[in-house]
């Protein structure tokens, strides 16, 4: 083949890759990440097989979807750690990642299912944890936070709410600010009553999103 019979071949296949991340972009914000990929390929005007050449998985599309991801969230992290405030930014960081989980379902998918198999997601849930707990040490060291609960205890919440969301949205756009502030109320220090249960491990919590991922797939 000479170069100029590989040139518009190369152009093709850069089209047809551009194409297949558009129609995935779109029907995974409508759909969640679970959206039949036959579905993907028609949306973008491709066969299957042109999909399976780019992406042999559906764990590689969601990788390149949603590559940029982490840096959103990375900079919400940044914002919050930023302020004086650490309850403060505790609330407007999770408000941050709700309106994105309620403006996107794959997004939402993304941030309460771990996936294993794209380091550059599973990152992203570890750069979220630790932000997490860098909120609370301060919060809890500036009065404001209860000191009997941990990181993972408010993660584990958070993460079935934020399946709600988009549910929740149906019946009212931001119904989710009511159930987020309930939430977070739980871990005021306002709230004193005592833990009934000791708290789970980051691991733990892994894998119970991991499961939640392997029963969508």
């Amino acid at each position: 083949m000479t170069d100029q019979q590989a040139t518009p071949r190369r152009r093709d296949a850069r089209r047809n890759r551009e194409a297949l991340v558009e129609a995935a972009a779109e029907l995974f914000a409508q759909q969640g990440l679970t959206t039949p990929l036959d579905l993907i390929a028609r949306r973008a005007g491709v066969g299957n097989a042109t999909l399976y050449r780019h992406f042999p998985t559906r764990e590689d599309l969601i990788g390149e979807v949603f590559a940029t991801a982490g840096s959103v969230l990375a900079e919400a992290g940044e914002q919050a750690l930023a302020g004086e405030d650490a309850w403060a930014e505790i609330e407007r960081y999770f408000a941050r990642i709700f309106e994105l989980v309620a403006a996107n379902r794959g997004f939402n998918d993304l941030v309460t299912m771990a996936i294993p198999s794209v380091p550059a997601l599973a990152e992203m849930s570890h750069r979220n944890a630790a932000t997490v707990t860098a909120l609370m040490v301060r919060a809890q060291k500036q009065g404001s936070m209860r000191l009997d609960v941990v990181p993972m205890d408010l993660l584990f919440l958070l993460g079935p709410l934020c399946r709600a969301v988009p549910a929740a949205d149906d019946l009212r756009p931001g119904l989710w600010r009511r159930y987020l502030a309930l939430l977070l109320a739980g871990f005021h220090t306002r709230a004193t009553d005592p833990m009934a249960e000791p708290p789970v491990g980051e691991e733990q919590l892994d894998q119970l999103f991991a499961g939640l991922w392997e029963a969508e797939g």
